[in-house]
């Protein structure tokens, strides 16, 4: 289950508590789901009950268990629990992850991907600047991964070392002529120094990670093979989930998805009503993997890179944790859960190479 149809989710269950007469209030258009925040757990969570409390005249925990009793009968759904003044912390069945990772892996790389042409036609243009010619690159490869035809145009004709190191594609250059039916200036704060000297990968992360209206730092900093370089924790996250695809072939298996974990048992044996828990689940991977095709939608419609790549350092540092525990151990045999590890892991990797693509960055194999 995606975040957006978890988002339809809890709209179907506002709509029953307003039509059984528990709730009179007028069904909002979109419920925002998220990551839990502190305090919180399992796969999302929400706040509509506090959105929705006043317009009710009740208080946010009451409009929340209204909503928790309808949304844990709700397809998808193995748990609901109010955490907090009234937040809904929503735990997935253990077949939704199943399901998100068979489908990363069904679209490769073009997960997040729209199915076909929009027919739409959006002119992106910019100044001649080093730094505005690549973000515009990128919004282009992100446009086009909606569906949406592009073309692109310089002010001035690109550098011939833009095009040839940098990988940047400009369709016309000079003055822009009769405008499409969307036309879009891209204009960031300009780079303070020639990145060229970074080489492709590190010059276009230097340029495209910071938000537009931010300085984009050209230093060495994006060179160091350490975790403090965010660009070199993305690309070897993907390097270590090819290395255990190669690894795990060696041990004679292959990923399959499926449950990442046995259902808990209950060991309760007190007679007195424990406090609520959730499940436990990697939802920290599960839920930005989920959010991807939202965030590339997103980046695409405001023109912002920058959004991906900082989505894919949050996808990078919640795999990371979890790949020293998908191969077996010692004389451990591959179980059906390795397989379903492994099979999360080459979806993150996945969803990794694809986004650096669209960023246009290398994910090599080997790091």
């Amino acid at each position: 289950m995606t975040p957006v149809e978890l988002s339809r989710t809890v709209l179907r269950a506002v709509r029953r508590a307003v039509d059984d007469g528990e709730l009179r209030v007028a069904v909002p258009e979109r419920a925002v789901v998220a990551a839990p925040g502190p305090g919180g757990c399992g796969d999302y969570a929400t706040n509509i009950a506090l959105q929705l409390a006043r317009p009710a005249g009740r208080p946010p925990r009451q409009v929340a268990e209204i909503l928790r009793a309808r949304l844990a009968g709700s397809d998808g759904v193995r748990d609901v629990v109010v955490t907090g003044p009234g937040f809904l912390n929503i735990s997935l069945s253990a077949t939704a992850p199943t399901a998100l990772v068979a489908e990363i892996l069904r679209r490769g790389p073009r997960y997040g991907f729209a199915d076909a042409p929009t027919g739409e036609l959006v002119r992106v243009h910019c100044p001649h600047e080093i730094r505005a010619v690549v973000v515009m690159d990128a919004v282009a490869r992100l446009l086009s991964s909606q569906g949406v035809l592009v073309r692109s145009s310089c002010a001035a004709r690109p550098e011939v070392e833009w095009e040839t190191l940098l990988g940047v594609h400009v369709d016309a250059y000079g003055r822009p002529g009769a405008p499409a039916p969307l036309d879009v200036t891209v204009r960031p704060v300009p780079a303070p120094a020639d990145p060229l000297p970074l080489g492709r990968d590190a010059a276009r992360w230097a340029l495209l990670h910071p938000a537009a209206h931010d300085r984009p730092r050209i230093t060495d900093e994006h060179l160091v093979q350490r975790e403090t370089n965010p660009l070199f924790r993305v690309r070897y996250a993907h390097a270590r989930t090819r290395a255990l695809l190669r690894n795990a072939a060696d041990l004679g298996f292959t990923p399959e998805p499926g449950p990442l974990e046995p259902a808990p048992e209950s060991t309760t044996t007190t007679t007195t009503a424990p406090e609520p828990a959730c499940a436990s689940a990697p939802g920290a991977l599960l839920t930005p993997l989920a959010d991807h095709p939202r965030v590339l939608a997103q980046a695409a419609a405001h023109r912002t890179p920058d959004r991906l790549a900082r989505h894919l350092v949050t996808v990078a540092d919640a795999l990371l944790p979890l790949l020293p525990a998908v191969l077996p151990r010692g004389a451990e045999k591959p179980s059906a859960a390795h397989r379903a590890r492994l099979a999360l892991a080459e979806a993150a990797g996945t969803v990794l190479a694809g986004g650096l693509s669209l960023l246009g960055i290398d994910a090599p194999d080997h790091l």
